[in-house]
């Protein structure tokens, strides 16, 4: 039995579990593949973590379960995070673990002034945000100890965010990056492993539990400062960013259901986006990644 179990290895779960065998904690991690980092502490299993019956017997002995599962399109959200949802909550039911939830800023929905705090009203309008919104509810009235750990979008070593996806590809190829997003304004951006730290320290405090809080992330910077810092850690010259029009993708959306998705959230992209994680950091001395020494580790 393992005492910690993970569900998922994308980059929050492999940091989470890493994190975990670090402090010598045995961990196992579920997904469909079996997939996860290798260690000695580690048990990796090929399963359906959207099974509640298989998970839960997968759960025996677990004194925390983190879900850190995420489908890796939009489009298919709202057929495959619900189930994985309800299994979650099930195992953490059947075996009285506490419930850690990898979760993001989606459920605030559009803010005035572009600012999330941790008391922040959760008022999506967009499908997505409403689903993120009802999957914490339903965890809540579940009767379970659970938490949520809100980020926003990832950086840092085998992230999955703005590096891989657009400017590393320019980068190496000496090419402009085509951006869906205002080149110059501020946005937060938050380390996965500070996520990972943050998702396993609230875990373990009973204070923590009941509701969400926010991962302590560098200071808000714009694209445009991003992708600099990112040619220089690379030690190649600066890439040219290229402002793709905002209604490119909109039209683009009445017949591609990814480009329907990905514009539905772009209002984080078109304003100020900065998440506050004041109350967190000082509630349980959490510290922040350099953004300079993320980006190095993510480039390298």
């Amino acid at each position: 039995m393992a005492k910690h179990v993970v569900i998922g290895a994308g980059s929050i779960g492999t940091n989470v579990a890493r994190l975990l065998v670090e402090q010598g904690e045995t961990v196992r991690i579920v997904t469909r593949s079996g997939s996860g980092p290798e260690h000695r502490l580690i048990d990796r299993v090929a399963a359906d973590a959207s099974d509640p019956s298989r998970l839960t017997e997968l759960s025996r002995g677990a004194e925390v379960i983190y879900h850190c599962a995420n489908p890796p399109s939009y489009t298919a959200w709202e057929r495959l995070l619900p189930p994985l949802q309800t299994a979650a909550i099930a195992a953490a039911k059947a075996n009285d673990a506490v419930l850690a939830l990898t979760g993001s800023l989606y459920a605030y929905g559009p803010q005035p002034d572009g600012r999330m705090n941790e008391r922040t009203p959760m008022a999506a309008v967009g499908h997505k945000g409403r689903l993120r919104r009802r999957m914490w509810e339903e965890a809540l009235a579940a009767g379970i100890r659970t938490v949520e750990v809100r980020g926003s979008d990832y950086i840092g070593k085998d992230a999955n965010g703005i590096y891989a996806l657009l400017i590393e590809p320019a980068l190496k190829k000496g090419k402009a990056a085509w951006i869906t997003g205002h080149l110059d304004m501020p946005h937060t951006f938050t380390v996965n492993a500070d996520m990972a730290r943050a998702l396993v320290t609230l875990a373990s405090q009973e204070r923590a539990w009941g509701r969400p809080w926010h991962v302590p992330s560098p200071p808000a910077v714009t694209i445009r400062e991003l992708a600099r810092r990112y040619a220089t850690a690379a030690g190649r010259p600066p890439i040219k960013l290229i402002q793709l029009p905002r209604f490119v993708m909109r039209t683009a959306g009445l017949i591609v259901p990814m480009a329907r998705e990905v514009s539905e959230m772009d209002y984080q992209w078109y304003a100020p986006f900065r998440m506050d994680a004041t109350e967190t950091a000082r509630a349980f001395q959490l510290t922040v990644t350099d953004l300079d020494t993320a980006v190095r580790a993510e480039v390298h």
